[in-house]
């Protein structure tokens, strides 16, 4: 009983810190508490928000309910309400937009510009955020100025926490005006790197530093073995082969050619060799969705989880077409709540302590 007072205390100051953050004037009106992406993807799907037309804020504003006279019972309803939409899908199958999968893709990487003199820019780009150990680093650099010297610009990599040299290399000119590309190698001890990048403007150094992730090779993709139904759930198996014995936690994309249906994910413990993570689609998310032809899974990314408190969480990515299938007969899928007792008690709770404001 102490532990179950304990959780719902906290989930109430929780929800009402929460709460009065979603109804200042500080937020945008776009949740980011989705159970998937990184701290960057949230960040992406913010700044995704923020860019919505002025029409669909106000449009949103007039549609929204007036608080009551009291703030508190207003907030605490509030959230129960997004707590009981949110319960009735299980965490492992939760539903996607197109802009929110957009949004949470695992491994992009997203250009900084960094402004000069005279309307200048500086910016690099990378194909990705997470490269596997081995592969080249593609830099292109592009770079405008009233006083831009030199035809090669110099990138070095360097360790993010002890700051040593791990690789440099020249950026030569490309045929196209003020851009430089070239490759450095991430052959190096995985983790966090800085790679910087620095040209002459107006006859002083000028650095540009990015930010990047080595990772180990954690094995191979196999594919997808035959999808089935199994009581309300499509169920894909998706084949991986660990070089190395842990825990894994599997996420990927549902989609129906260019229609996101769901965020998929599974944690399971795999030996070294062979192995199989069990991604499930719930009735809940496919249902009532008018599928044709063929579906996809898209955007495949692996976590390898520390052996103990401390250690870094290893990643990899499927391939990136993903995989497409050919969808059973999903007749007999319900579009029916999942069953959590635990989160239908607490938005049971929620509501009691609305009703006493």
């Amino acid at each position: 009983m102490p532990y179950k007072a304990l959780m719902a205390t906290a989930v109430v100051v929780a929800s009402v810190s929460g709460t009065a953050w979603l109804l200042s004037a500080e937020n945008d009106g776009k949740f980011s508490w989705l159970p998937f992406g990184s701290h960057q993807d949230h960040q992406e799907a913010n700044a995704m928000a923020r860019d919505r037309t002025p029409q669909a804020n106000e449009a949103k504003a007039s549609n929204a309910p007036a608080p009551s006279d009291n703030a508190l019972g207003f907030m605490l309803a509030s959230v129960a309400d997004d707590y009981q939409r949110s319960a009735r899908y299980p965490d492992y199958s939760v539903p996607l937009s197109t802009a929110q999968a957009e949004a949470y893709q695992g491994n992009r990487y997203h250009p900084v510009e960094l402004p000069l003199e005279d309307d200048g820019r500086f910016i690099v780009t990378l194909d990705k955020f997470r490269f596997t150990r081995g592969e080249p680093i593609l830099v292109v650099a592009s770079l405008s100025g009233r006083q831009v010297f030199g035809d090669t610009l110099s990138a070095t990599l360097e360790s993010a926490t002890k700051r040593d040299k791990a690789d440099s290399a020249d950026l030569p000119a490309t045929e196209d005006s003020g851009y430089y590309q070239g490759t450095i190698t991430s052959d190096h001890e995985p983790g966090e790197y800085r790679l910087i990048v620095e040209a002459r403007v107006d006859g002083k150094p000028v650095r540009h530093v990015s930010s990047l992730s080595i990772e180990p090779d954690l094995g191979d993709f196999g594919g997808i073995d035959s999808p089935y139904v199994s009581g309300n759930d499509l169920v894909i198996p998706v084949r991986f082969d660990p070089d190395h014995a842990g825990y894994y936690a599997l996420s990927a994309q549902l989609y129906n050619g260019q229609r996101a249906l769901a965020q998929l994910s599974t944690e399971e413990s795999l030996g070294s060799g062979s192995g199989t993570l069990v991604l499930k689609a719930h009735g809940s998310v496919l249902a009532n969705q008018d599928i044709e032809g063929q579906l996809q899974l898209r955007n495949l990314q692996l976590r390898q989880m520390p052996d103990r408190p401390g250690n870094r969480t290893h990643y990899a990515f499927g391939p990136d077409e993903g995989y497409e299938f050919s969808p059973p007969d999903l007749g007999n899928l319900r579009d029916t709540p999942a069953v959590n007792t635990e989160s239908e008690q607490r938005a049971a709770l929620l509501r009691q302590l609305a009703d006493k404001f």
